[in-house]
């Protein structure tokens, strides 16, 4: 009897795979691209806004295959791998699982949907390992160049309280750059060093320690659209200018924007090469952090998520990248 049940689960995975390279394929030669969407924190993949987000590509872009990406079995420890875990260790588990799933492993490659902190991990998918590749990314108030301080948690959320109360005792302890979950991507620029030295996750996919990882920038530069969204009035994430890549002095509160940073003047990511390009899309949303209207959720999908020619989805460069760190 298991025998026969492993067999069913095999062919209705293989039909379901046949089935959507069957629907993606147009009269005109068009094809739609799978949709991956990676959470922010706090959030887990059985919440009911994913499925509806999920929901509204399909109907937008009939054909889309969405997946939504999970760190756990069951709703509650997804959950928690968003405060705590190594975050190293996550993407390499997206990438198999990415890249074991057979709609999203033979597609030509596929679009990326960032929601807050999964925008960045989206970015490290892209630049350690790309496989299966992305063609258009989208993220929407994610942190890129990291957060200053952490957001205030709701009154009896143990998981989150304690991921503060780490991140302002000892941020940049072993424990919390390999355990908590938002320490990965602090950056204060008042302390520089201390994050070169010991941040786990985000002074390595920005490429800022002296040693640069030029697979990073060749994964990224493969793109055919990167989009970053700010929300105009975000206060969970400070500074809300990460989500552009801006630096913001954190004593006089001085906006630096992307332009006028050395990670783009020297292109360590390869983001002036995409802004030459034209690849590299600046936009805002109106409201509080993550707070997105189905208006603004339509018409990114119509304009980012569209079926493609065939033969214009990318093939990125699929050598694995190894972290710098």
């Amino acid at each position: 009897m298991q025998l026969l049940t492993v067999w069913a689960g095999l062919i209705a995975v293989a039909v379901s795979a046949f089935i959507h390279r069957s629907s993606v394929l147009e009269d005109d030669d068009t094809t739609q691209l799978p949709l991956v969407i990676w959470h922010g924190l706090g959030d887990d993949f059985e919440r009911d806004g994913l499925k509806q987000v999920a929901s509204l590509a399909e109907s937008i872009n009939p054909g889309t295959y969405v997946h939504i990406i999970r760190l756990a079995d069951t709703g509650s420890g997804d959950r928690r791998a968003t405060f705590f875990g190594n975050v190293t260790e996550q993407i390499e588990t997206v990438c198999e699982q990415l890249a074991a799933n057979p709609i999203l492993s033979t597609a030509p490659a596929v679009n990326a949907l960032g929601f807050s902190q999964g925008g960045q991990f989206l970015r490290g998918y892209i630049e350690r390992c790309n496989s299966p590749p992305v063609r258009n990314l989208v993220t929407f108030g994610s942190q890129h160049n990291g957060i200053s301080d952490f957001q205030s948690c709701s009154l009896g959320d143990w998981l989150c309280n304690g991921a503060e109360a780490l991140l302002r005792s000892g941020r940049w302890t072993d424990f919390a750059q390999g355990r908590v979950v938002p320490a990965q991507y602090f950056r204060d620029p008042s302390e520089l060093d201390a994050y070169l030295e010991k941040s786990n996750f985000l002074a390595d996919i920005n490429n800022e320690r002296e040693l640069k990882n030029v697979q990073y920038k060749k994964n990224l530069q493969s793109l055919n659209v990167f989009a970053m969204y700010m929300f105009d009035d975000d206060t969970v994430v400070v500074p809300k200018e990460s989500a552009v890549f801006a630096e913001v002095n954190s004593t006089d509160g001085t906006v630096t924007p992307l332009q006028e940073r050395p990670i783009y003047k020297e292109d360590w990511l390869g983001l002036k090469a995409l802004d030459d390009q034209g690849k590299l899309h600046f936009k805002s949303a109106p409201g509080q952090h993550m707070e997105l209207s189905e208006e603004l959720l339509r018409k990114t999908f119509k304009e980012y998520f569209g079926p493609v020619e065939d033969g214009k989805a990318i093939s990125s460069p699929r050598l694995v990248a190894q972290p710098g760190y």
